[in-house]
């Protein structure tokens, strides 16, 4: 666990509740693994083992009016944003009680209450959507400031160097949270990229950036509080690059041919939940009747959820063509 001085202090109570958030999201994964091979849910699912001290780290840390733009493996993020789990998973059962009606799956999350403007399947695609935000933001003089999620991938996509250049060029209050796992799918960042160290790319559009442990939810956390008070108070864009690593394949098609066991073994023992729970018990700051009722409190809820999404039901044939047009446009047409 690294030591800042301008790390903020963190009682006790805190680090718990952010190993809690951490623990949540890894059990949810490994439910909708399970699930996925039941056959419960379809499509593609991505999820995000190994990765949960970006989401924890970042987004409590943003006010509830401040917007958020994710990616297609946002689950984590979606459940500490504060989507209810329960329509988190009906959604990925397909079922209209879940956050998008049934009809967005693993990768479409989305909740206008939590202004959690959702996962997207399209590497990068949730960039511009994130600086069309933020410009709206801008121009009503809000406040407001918009993080977008990506990943490693996202920064070879033409879309990512128009988002960061028109930010910087209009002043817009995005935070860029680049989540570098080293793989964009299959192919490693180092046969893609010149440049490896992501941060100098926001730099060459003079957007401030800094890189962090993403395997150090306490660093992370620290880092996200100096990013986004500066893209507070400045209007700015600001670049984090969290680097991090998935400690399950890209998606539960990936045969994972493009990496050995022996790697994949040396970032277990950086499990961000295994980090902060080693510090925590040689700090004797946990015990381990303690992380025996978070484990049993996420259990409830993770069973909770799944009572719900298999109680959902089906959307019905007859609505299969709402939303294809916006209601009030579909009624003035009528």
């Amino acid at each position: 666990m690294t030591i800042a001085a301008d790390k903020p202090r963190l009682s006790r109570e805190h680090m718990l509740e952010l190993l809690r958030q951490m623990i949540r999201i890894r059990r949810f994964e490994d439910k909708c693994a399970e699930l996925y091979t039941q056959e419960k849910i379809r499509g593609f699912l991505h999820l995000y083992d190994g990765e949960e001290a970006v989401a924890v780290g970042v987004i409590p840390v943003l006010e509830s009016r401040d917007r958020i733009v994710a990616t297609y493996r946002e689950h984590g993020q979606a459940l500490v944003r504060g989507v209810p789990m329960t329509a988190a998973l009906a959604e990925m059962f397909g079922k209209q009680e879940g956050c998008s009606h049934g009809r967005g799956g693993s990768m479409h999350l989305f909740d206008r209450a939590k202004n959690f403007y959702g996962g997207n399947a399209i590497v990068g695609g949730g960039l511009p959507l994130a600086v069309g935000l933020a410009l709206a933001d801008h121009m009503r003089g809000a406040g407001i400031v918009t993080a977008c999620f990506f990943g490693d991938g996202a920064v070879a996509e033409g879309e990512f160097h128009e988002s960061l250049n028109l930010a910087a060029l209009w002043g817009l209050p995005v935070l860029f949270v680049c989540e570098n796992n080293l793989y964009a799918m299959g192919t490693a960042l180092a046969l893609s990229e010149s440049e490896t160290d992501l941060q100098r790319k926001a730099a060459c559009y003079r957007i401030a950036a800094e890189a962090v442990d993403g395997m150090d939810v306490v660093a992370v956390e620290a880092a996200a509080r100096r990013a986004v008070h500066q893209v507070r108070e400045t209007g700015k864009p600001y670049f984090l690059e969290c680097r991090t690593y998935r400690l399950r394949a890209h998606s539960m098609f990936d045969a994972q041919l493009y990496r050995d066991k022996a790697e994949v073994e040396t970032w277990r023992q950086k499990d961000p939940i295994l980090r902060l729970t080693t510090w925590l018990e040689s700090n004797h700051l946990i015990h381990a009747d303690e992380l025996a009722r978070i484990e049993a409190g996420v259990a409830a809820e993770i069973a909770d959820a799944v009572a719900f999404a298999e109680a959902a039901s089906w959307e019905p044939i007859g609505q299969l063509t709402r939303f294809t047009y916006a209601e009030p446009v579909a009624t003035a047409n009528r």
